[in-house]
């Protein structure tokens, strides 16, 4: 198995670029394309446990907007040809909170790339100035 193939890498970072658009602009629709349709997706958010496509799409429905944030770090990794996971740190914009995204994607049959599992994470202000870069 290949790691951090460039055309692979390309592939996942355009799908990460796309999520992020659409999470800053409010689409939906786009948001729940990207995570599988599946029971088995799994979302841990900022403060929701989410199993299943459904109750992911049922959590995206019930925000009008979405926080803003700045990418302060973004790290992408590649398995061969069908499997990545991108990390995002983050400052909320109107916080300063640090903020820190994990996605695991695989690359499925007859859909491409979604997310299968993602969680979501806040640091504590006590803790944000402890970080390591």
């Amino acid at each position: 198995m290949q790691l951090d193939k460039p055309d692979i890498q390309a592939e996942v970072r355009a799908v990460f670029d796309r999520y992020e658009d659409a999470l800053m602009n409010n689409k939906t629709e786009v948001l729940d394309s990207i995570f599988w349709a599946d029971p088995r997706t799994v979302r841990f958010g900022i403060t929701e446990i989410l199993y299943g496509h459904e109750a992911i799409k049922a959590f995206r429905a019930s925000i009008s907007q979405y926080a803003k944030r700045i990418q302060r770090k973004v790290h992408i990794v590649t398995f061969g040809d069908d499997f990545a996971a991108t990390h995002l740190q983050y400052e909320r914009a109107e916080t300063g909170l640090i903020g820190r995204e994990t996605k695991i994607m695989a690359r499925l049959p007859d859909v491409g790339w979604r997310v299968v599992s993602a969680h979501v994470s806040i640091l504590a202000p006590a803790d944000a100035g402890t970080q390591r870069k």
